[in-house]
């Protein structure tokens, strides 16, 4: 009998108004905590509580409540609602953002630059494998970035295929959705011919996105297997981006790429020149791009928004079939 009573308290109608009031507030309270600290993953923590108990509130009205039961659209929209408060959890629990860099000619190869992701996500991402072949972007007079236009390739089934992505068209690979982003920049490319060993080393230097550092094109870089910090800028009089007519993004025609090691060494490379350090030979093959990419990965989403339009169309039966027999006019009198 007591539970019983427990049953029914926690299945009232006041305990669930009371309880979406907390869902808003630990919404806007996990929104604060995410942008404070996104990594620590606190927004589930705080969002958990509120919706186990929003859950099991639903689920005792379910039981208690033979109304429920006896209208089935009004059953099929409660219902609806216990499934979307779990796939949200199971959203939270599984979720990832992420982003990476990868430039023209490289491979991403499973690793990013940084991420957020729930305690259960599966990291399947580290199997996942492109090519960044190559992109084109538009710029409008201002410059204004209009339509990005990215070659991507990746394996499957054996065979090398081939698609273009951009800001709002991804790349979806076994769930994880790939988009371009305004982050990307210009990549001197250099091959490390250490001393010490016969097997000479690619490496690519990303620097800072252009043109939102475009004063600022420079990066420290520490070549394969050494401790010598060099310190990369990329100098060109070319204007890239018109700011009076449409333009693309591109590499320089001509440029200088300014090496310096410290106080004591400063010299400028042209693609194809050397230079020779304590530990090795660094060549300078030339100037490429690269290319930012934002990452998503959430298994609930076709869910969640198929749950969404069962619990309005249920709603809306309910309603339908609730004032339909209702009647317009009064019937004339005789």
């Amino acid at each position: 009998m007591r539970l019983s009573r427990w049953g029914r308290a926690l299945a009232s109608l006041k305990l669930s108004f009371a309880l979406l009031l907390a869902l808003l507030v630990s919404v806007w309270w996990a929104y604060r905590s995410n942008l404070a600290s996104p990594e620590t993953g606190q927004a589930f923590l705080i969002l958990a509580p509120v919706l186990g108990a929003l859950t099991l509130n639903l689920v005792l009205a379910i039981v208690y409540h033979p109304r429920f039961r006896r209208q089935w659209p009004l059953l099929l929209f409660h219902l609806c609602l216990v499934l979307i408060v779990l796939l949200v959890a199971v959203g939270q629990l599984t979720r990832l953002k992420g982003w990476v860099e990868v430039p023209v000619g490289g491979a991403f190869e499973g690793e990013l630059t940084g991420f957020e992701a729930g305690p259960l996500h599966p990291w399947a991402i580290e199997q996942l494998r492109f090519r960044n072949e190559g992109f084109e972007i538009d710029y409008d007079i201002g410059p204004m970035r209009s339509h990005t236009f990215n070659r991507l390739s990746w394996p499957e089934d054996g065979e090398w295929r081939q698609t273009v992505i951009g800001d709002q068209k991804a790349l979806n690979l076994d769930g994880y959705r790939f988009y371009t982003t305004p982050n990307k920049g210009f990549a001197p490319v250099f091959i490390w011919k250490p001393e010490a060993a016969s097997t000479a080393q690619r490496g690519v230097v990303h620097l800072p996105s252009y043109p939102g550092n475009r004063f600022g094109q420079a990066q420290a870089w520490v070549p394969p297997g050494t401790d010598e910090e060099l310190w990369v800028q990329l100098e060109f009089d070319e204007v890239i981006l018109d700011p009076l007519k449409p333009s693309k993004f591109r590499a320089p025609k001509e440029h200088r790429l300014v090496v310096r090691q410290g106080d004591t060494l400063r010299t400028e490379l042209v693609p194809g020149e050397s230079l020779q350090l304590n530990s090795g030979l660094l060549v300078y093959q030339g100037l490429t791009l690269w290319m930012g990419y934002q990452i998503y990965y959430d298994p609930t989403l076709p869910w969640l928004l198929a749950s969404c339009f069962l619990a309005v169309a249920s709603l809306g039966w309910f309603f339908w079939d609730r004032y339909r027999k209702t009647p317009w006019q009064r019937p004339e009198a005789s």
